[in-house]
């Protein structure tokens, strides 16, 4: 098995955001950016088409640009479970997510104090670093694409990403139980956890069910029948896939879907 496969995969729809054409929301793009295995997306949510799509979890972290009010600069940690953002205004959002992982090497934070939460930049780093980027992106013309300028500038001066990271993704992105990731990746099951919570948030075995419901949830948007998607993604039989979709996100698959 090669464990390091899918840590840096193209880019891919993250599930956390509606389509494209969805009625709920404004607008939702996205396309690859120029930071490895990261995606640059964009998101208007106005309250007046409707509730607001739910944001899945799926291992990623992302530093976010709001465009109206203040221009503040956030960072939205890895999720557990599905959450609805807030829309009483018409709000905009440009992003940066990152692959799981990859994004507490130039924060400066471990991953599993973000874990559920959403916090401004300035809440983590120096007032007048995170103040002279928001001028920055502020003064853009293009507020999206200055935002991933910055994002590769932050992770061209962090530490190359840890391929024991890269080999912890891929194992479990592949089937691999949490015993045979530590075998793999030659870590014991208590360092794992260790290594597991600093990078990704969570341990090993919640990691593992986030990256199962993300490829559940490709297999039945493109068409996969659910009794074969439960299988091709790992689950037991079609009601283990259903109980777990529904732990994870408070949804049925056929809603998501």
């Amino acid at each position: 098995m090669d464990v390091s496969a899918g840590f840096l995969e193209e880019p891919r729809a993250r599930g956390a955001f509606p389509a494209r054409d969805s009625p709920h929301d404004g607008g939702y793009t996205e396309r690859a950016a120029r930071v490895p295995g990261a995606v640059l997306w964009t998101r208007t949510l106005d309250p007046a088409h409707g509730p607001v799509e739910p944001v899945l979890p799926d291992g990623c972290m992302d530093l976010l640009w709001l465009e109206d009010g203040s221009g503040e600069l956030r960072i939205a940690g890895p999720d557990t479970r599905a959450h609805r953002p807030a829309a009483d205004t018409v709000t905009r959002y440009a992003g940066i997510r990152f692959a799981p992982g990859a994004a507490p090497a130039w924060l400066g934070v471990p991953a599993h104090e973000l874990r559920d939460r959403g916090v401004g930049l300035a809440d983590l780093w120096p007032s007048a670093r995170v103040r002279r980027l928001t001028e920055r992106i502020g003064a853009a013309a293009d507020p999206a694409a200055e935002l991933e300028a910055v994002a590769v500038d932050l992770a061209g001066a962090a530490a190359p990403p840890d391929p024991l990271l890269a080999g912890i993704v891929g194992a479990l992105r592949s089937g691999a139980t949490v015993a045979e990731t530590a075998r793999l990746t030659g870590l014991g099951p208590r360092l794992l956890h260790r290594r597991s919570l600093t990078a990704f948030g969570y341990g090993p075995k919640t990691l593992a069910r986030v990256l199962r419901l993300q490829r559940a949830l490709a297999l039945a948007r493109a068409g996969v029948p659910f009794a074969e998607t439960a299988a091709r993604a790992g689950y037991t039989d079609q009601a283990h896939l259903s109980r777990d979709v529904k732990d994870l996100t408070g949804l049925t698959l056929r809603g998501l879907v």
